[in-house]
């Protein structure tokens, strides 16, 4: 089960951090390297769980085998996961291409405007626009979870921590798109748990477990939770959700200044990972 975290809503779908498209560097005579990106320019926010990211590669479109070195470099606030691919480019019809993803971030105090990342081989410079969004809203009525720091007791390999609060909470994107899954089957107690930007009045919380007509609530979906929030330190449990057979919970509760917000995954319908699609949380 192949996924990739797509940022929606608040995050690639409203931000635009995904155009559909490639940039190539000219080739010079002198070099038969070619370099490609893709999206052609990107967009990011400073939150740590709405990221962006580059898909860059090169082709050999000589006819020598060559080993070649990509250096990337980012324009400061801009800063990538990796600074160098490096690979042996073989000649062959057709062009031989090696490609990887680069992921994009920029801190939350980051400055709007517009930046640059660079692929280099040799002399030749392939450059790709960087702009830099403000931060979405966070005040009265907006997800306060929405792209927050995220962590979990475990996460599957086929799905990322970040899933469960980057703003998509369509189950039918779930095993390709978006969602958290734990790596234990079978096992329980599991944690999702989003630490707020600063500590915030809440008084609910919408939790969206697995519920799709492949994948329904009543036999995948979380059966049994808890909702609890972090307060000086403590954990206190708000709403304890049993036997649960759908996939939107609502949980209300006497208003309380927390710092974090986590899910506590006890049993699941089936009886063997814990599954979420989204969780939001909101201020009084």
């Amino acid at each position: 089960m192949k996924r990739h975290i797509a940022v929606v809503a608040l995050s690639a779908a409203t931000l635009g951090l995904v155009t559909p498209s490639v940039a190539s560097a000219a080739r010079p005579d002198r070099s038969p390297v070619r370099l490609t990106a893709t999206p052609e320019r990107i967009e990011v926010v400073g939150l740590p769980c709405l990221p962006s990211s580059l898909q860059v590669g090169m082709t050999n479109t000589g006819t020598a085998d060559l080993y070649a070195d990509m250096e990337l470099t980012a324009e400061p606030p801009v800063t990538l996961d990796r600074q160098v691919l490096s690979s042996w480019l073989p000649a062959r019809d057709p062009d031989f291409m090696v490609s990887t993803r680069v992921g994009v971030t920029v801190p939350r105090d980051a400055e709007s405007g517009e930046y640059q990342v660079e692929l280099t081989v040799d002399r030749q410079v392939l450059a790709v626009p960087v702009e830099v969004l403000p931060l979405p809203p966070k005040g009265a009525g907006d997800n306060l979870a929405l792209g927050e720091q995220a962590s979990a007791s475990s996460t599957h390999g086929n799905f990322d921590v970040c899933g469960a609060v980057d703003g998509n909470k369509n189950s039918n994107d779930w095993d390709t798109l978006t969602g958290w899954n734990d790596a234990t089957r079978g096992v329980f107690p599991d944690t999702h748990q989003i630490a707020l930007a600063e500590p915030a009045t809440i008084s609910r919380v919408e939790t969206y477990t697995l519920d799709s007509a492949r994948y329904p609530a009543a036999r995948y979906g979380l059966r049994d939770f808890d909702v609890q929030v972090r307060v000086d330190g403590a954990w206190q449990t708000v709403h304890e959700v049993r036997a649960n057979v759908v996939g939107h919970v609502t949980s209300t509760f006497d208003a309380v200044t927390a710092d974090a917000v986590r899910i506590v995954g006890l049993a699941s319908n089936n009886g063997d990972y814990s599954r979420l699609v989204e969780v939001e949380v909101y201020s009084s």
